[in-house]
């Protein structure tokens, strides 16, 4: 018989709640340890002063629902209301259906959303918007965490557009996950059977918080990743992933755990080691 995989959820801790009940849902036993945390930009004057031409923009980007979120918890702050709408021209596009959501429950309405929830699948679907039919460049404002990829305002502003990026959130690691993480990986038999990676921060800052405990991740544990960016900064650090969610959302990442679970403990049965 097949026992609950333990998973280690390190989501913020305001978005774990999804993931872990999908988890607990799907038989797993989930383990949360927030490594980010959402915080506000270091500075919000580019925002405030962005959003004041927003009129003179062809585009409103969101790279994530945490934009979405953050850019209408600071407009309600200052007595603006997202769902008030957009001036005349301004059209919205959506990194992947996640964030549409948002957007849409905001109030707006999306006019593009790629074929896959990545960045450079974005810029590709936005490089024909690229440059105005006169040929002058299309003006477009990026609202998206403060460290993030440039693969996407660096294709278009390659392909003439002329693309304002403004910091919304920042991820920041949480001072009390150290020990938390320190205290979970400090002996085999507390170790997680596999870890949920949903971004690629959520690699590097558990990284960090190893490190910071004098300790390295065990090539024992199961890495699960949400999408191939995140896939990519694992083996940037070479870890490769045991396995990919087939879309990037929550529920396919809960699939990709379970059946590499279920593939391994397969193996262990088949091999006499279960």
């Amino acid at each position: 018989m097949i026992r609950s995989p333990r998973v280690l959820v390190t989501r913020a801790s305001r978005q774990a709640s999804l993931l872990a009940d999908l988890l607990f849902a799907a038989g797993a036993e989930p383990v949360v340890i927030p490594t980010i945390e959402l915080v506000e930009p270091s500075s919000l004057a580019p925002l405030d002063e962005a959003w004041e031409r927003l009129g003179t923009f062809h585009w409103l980007l969101f790279t994530s629902a945490n934009a979405v979120e953050f850019l209408g918890r600071h407009l309600a702050g200052v007595g603006l209301m997202l769902c008030a709408g957009l001036p005349s021209g301004v059209k919205v596009a959506a990194i992947g259906p996640a964030t549409a959501r948002a957007v849409e429950a905001a109030g707006l309405r999306v006019d593009l959303v790629p074929r896959q929830a990545v960045a450079e699948s974005l810029a590709e679907e936005l490089l024909p918007y690229a440059v105005q039919p006169d040929g002058s460049p299309s003006r477009l404002l990026l609202l998206r965490a403060e460290e993030a990829r440039e693969v996407l305002p660096d294709t278009l502003r390659a392909a003439g557009a002329e693309v304002t990026v403004v910091p919304v959130y920042r991820n920041v690691i949480p001072a009390d996950s150290m020990a938390a993480i320190g205290e979970l990986f400090s002996a085999q038999e507390r170790w997680p059977d596999a870890i949920a990676f949903t971004s690629s921060s959520s690699v590097t800052n558990l990284l960090a918080l190893l490190e910071a405990a004098s300790l390295m991740l065990p090539q024992g544990v199961m890495r699960i990743s949400i999408g191939p960016i995140t896939s990519q900064t694992l083996r940037d650090f070479a870890l490769p992933p045991d396995a990919e969610a087939v879309e990037s959302n929550l529920a396919s990442l809960v699939a990709a755990v379970m059946e590499a679970w279920e593939r391994r403990e397969q193996t262990y049965v088949t091999d006499g080691r279960g």
